[in-house]
């Protein structure tokens, strides 16, 4: 599915080999353990028994080669961006029925996390380019209908292998305006939305939040223009009372991010890290000592509200640093336009926004996004830190990955390559009669949920 919100959908119809507590350990999924390791490259995989798929097609090794193997073509005939996510495979091999093995190029600390993501699909799907005609998994809910732009409808499967789900259907709706989802939980339209303003908390029916995974950032260009001065970087951190932004931009749904893109959820925080503190004083002598004090500074940012409170948090920032001493040339293109300028790896702009979200709750997802030098995010050129973010990537030992990845995040922090700003909370706004609990993977389960009335 292409309608926007689909992975909260199809998180309900597909599963995967591993999943995630609501607290965000891995633990078993479709697998009935976690994989044990055959070799540095070789992981294997034990399945439930008694599974099918919503056609009544038996989930099977043959359904895990089937589901690597059509991924692994997607990527090789580059019609999926998940490329980043699982190029590293580089087969799976049925060991019996119930026992397969899956191979990377090189050893990978991240494939527990991947298989966390990756879906299991029936081999009658595994041709298909777009599923979204088929859309078949083992989940507890079946796929009823989608009507494209409007909504989909999905029902309680009703040969689901696990605990039968208390809620019997459900209705997906999409809108994108926050001000009508609000209107629509307030006239009972709606049992959950999601991204509930701040604004509107106090007359929700029922609020429930949690640190999620949404960072915004301001990515700096280390190595080119106004922002190569590790002290211009320094004090365009200085520069920004994030304590403010967090308590009264989004009324204190939101921490003030400890200078990393890791939630603390995520192996590789860095405990040891606090917030660039707010010094204005510090911030202007640093641009005046770096000799930059009146020249400009571009800030791009998008304009379509596809972040909470984008536009608004973008334009306090040029504030801030107006204050220290800077021309701001604060752009707000369309969103196309944007990822544009976001993804251009020819001709960086000094400052560029995004909200980083961490969709398989590992630090390589981020690191080696923003902070690893060719990064799609990134914008420095910095070897060291590249190779401790590979070096991360290919230790298999928990613990010793988490150093690893904890030094990364100090380096970045010491060299100011971005601007960190907040963690948000996920803020979701609740009908009276609805009983659930979020997540810190921001995930929206069906299963979960209960209703009375």
């Amino acid at each position: 599915m292409e309608d926007g919100s689909e992975r909260a959908i199809n998180d309900n119809v597909y599963e995967s080999l591993l999943t995630r507590t609501p607290d965000g350990e891995i633990i078993p999924g479709l697998a009935s353990a976690l994989p044990t390791q055959v070799d540095e490259t070789t992981w294997q995989f034990t399945l439930n028994e008694g599974v099918v798929f919503h056609n009544g097609e038996e989930f099977n090794a043959d359904s895990v080669v089937a589901s690597v193997e059509r991924m692994l073509r997607l990527i090789g005939d580059g019609v999926t961006d998940l490329d980043g996510y699982y190029s590293i495979i580089t087969g799976a091999e049925a060991v019996d029925a119930t026992t397969v093995n899956i191979t990377t190029a090189e050893p990978d600390g991240v494939l527990p996390a991947r298989m966390t993501w990756l879906k299991m699909i029936p081999p009658s799907s595994a041709e298909s380019d777009d599923l979204s005609d088929t859309v078949v998994g083992t989940g507890p809910y079946e796929f009823v209908e989608w009507v494209r732009g409007e909504r989909v409808d999905l029902v309680a499967s009703g040969n689901y292998w696990g605990d039968t789900p208390s809620v019997a259907e459900a209705k997906y709706t999409f809108v994108s305006e926050s001000g009508s989802r609000f209107a629509g939980l307030l006239s009972g339209d709606y049992d959950l939305i999601t991204n509930l303003s701040p604004a509107d908390v106090g007359q929700a029916p029922q609020v429930a939040a949690v640190q999620g995974q949404e960072h915004p950032i301001i990515i700096l260009d280390a190595d080119e223009g106004i922002t190569a001065d590790v002290n211009v970087r320094t004090a365009l951190n200085l520069a920004v009372d994030k304590e403010a932004i967090a308590e009264s931009l989004f009324g204190g749904f939101a921490a003030v991010d400890p200078g990393q893109l890791l939630s603390e959820s995520i192996l590789g925080f860095n405990p040891d890290l606090e917030a660039y503190p707010y010094d204005p004083d510090q911030a202007q002598q640093l641009i005046q000592d770096a000799g930059v004090a009146g020249e400009t500074i571009t800030l791009v940012g998008e304009s379509s509200g596809r972040w909470l409170l984008d536009a608004e948090l973008l334009q306090a920032v040029a504030g801030y640093w107006e204050d220290a001493g800077l021309t701001v040339d604060l752009q707000l293109p369309e969103f196309g336009e944007y990822l544009d300028v976001l993804f251009d790896r020819d001709s960086r702009a000094d400052a560029i926004f995004v909200s980083s979200s961490n969709d398989i709750l590992d630090a390589d997802r981020q690191l080696s996004t923003y902070y690893q030098a060719g990064g799609i995010g990134s914008s420095n050129s910095d070897a060291d830190l590249a190779e401790l973010i590979d070096q991360g990537r290919s230790t298999l030992d928990e613990a010793e990955r988490e150093s690893i990845y904890q030094q990364a995040v100090a380096v970045a922090y010491d060299q100011a390559y971005f601007v960190w700003l907040i963690n948000n909370q996920d803020i979701y706004g609740l009908s009276e009669r609805m009983e659930w609990t979020p997540r810190v993977d921001s995930k929206i389960l069906l299963k979960e949920m209960a209703v009375s009335g």
